[in-house]
């Protein structure tokens, strides 16, 4: 793909998404403390798991001050079986209670504050700042950095670096939304696995790098 390429790519990529379901987390909310621990929940999980697991938990505190009056284990029983649901109810616990103590109960809008919360990373910080204030960050999660490969946009080894990569090349105007518009494609069209490249609308701008087979 082509640099210039980016623009009509997103343009096309604006009309097919809106026929898919909507990736979960930002579905659910845009509430900075929903987005911060649904994201936290959604890591090794299935979006459907996800849902359901968010769900319960808010249900019974849906605010730092409510959670912390939880005790691990009551958080455990609600976010079961998402993916290391322990280790995540210990963190969700000690995040609410850091952001009371340290940000007045309030989320904050700053991708490097967020990632000093125990078991925050940059896909769950990015993800916080554009879905919950709608500021500036490039979520790149594995659809992310596998199509954006996959299309030759860029050539990187991990999310992280893909993310940096995307910082110098993607125009600001798709930052936001850049996630939205690849977690959907990718979880329907540009699959990990054989994908339908003979009805992709912008098959004939993507380099196909690494593609063995595809439907």
């Amino acid at each position: 793909m082509k640099d210039k390429d980016i623009h009509i790519v997103v343009k096309e990529l604006r009309e097919i998404v809106p026929n898919w379901k909507p990736p979960v987390v930002g579905a659910m909310t845009t509430d900075p403390y929903k987005v911060l621990i649904s994201t936290i929940l959604s890591l090794r999980t299935k979006d459907a798991m996800t849902e359901k697991s968010s769900n319960t938990l808010f249900a019974i505190a849906d605010t730092p001050q409510k959670m912390i009056q939880l005790d691990t284990d009551v958080i455990e029983k609600a976010i079961y079986p998402v993916g290391f649901y322990r280790r995540k109810a210990i963190n969700i616990h000690e995040i609410s209670k850091i952001l009371l103590d340290k940000y007045d109960g309030k989320v904050p809008n700053d991708i490097d504050e967020l990632l000093t919360l125990k078991g925050v990373g940059r896909k769950t910080a990015n993800l916080t700042v554009t879905l919950g204030y709608n500021s500036l960050g490039i979520c790149v999660d594995i659809h992310v950095h596998r199509i954006t490969n996959r299309w030759g946009y860029v050539k990187t080894k991990n999310p992280d670096e893909t993310e940096f990569v995307l910082r110098d090349k993607l125009p600001k105007e798709y930052w936001i939304e850049i996630n939205h518009l690849l977690v959907s494609y990718g979880q329907n069209l540009c699959t990990p696995v054989s994908p339908k490249c003979s009805i992709c609308p912008i098959f004939k701008y993507c380099d196909r790098v690494g593609v063995t087979s595809s439907r």
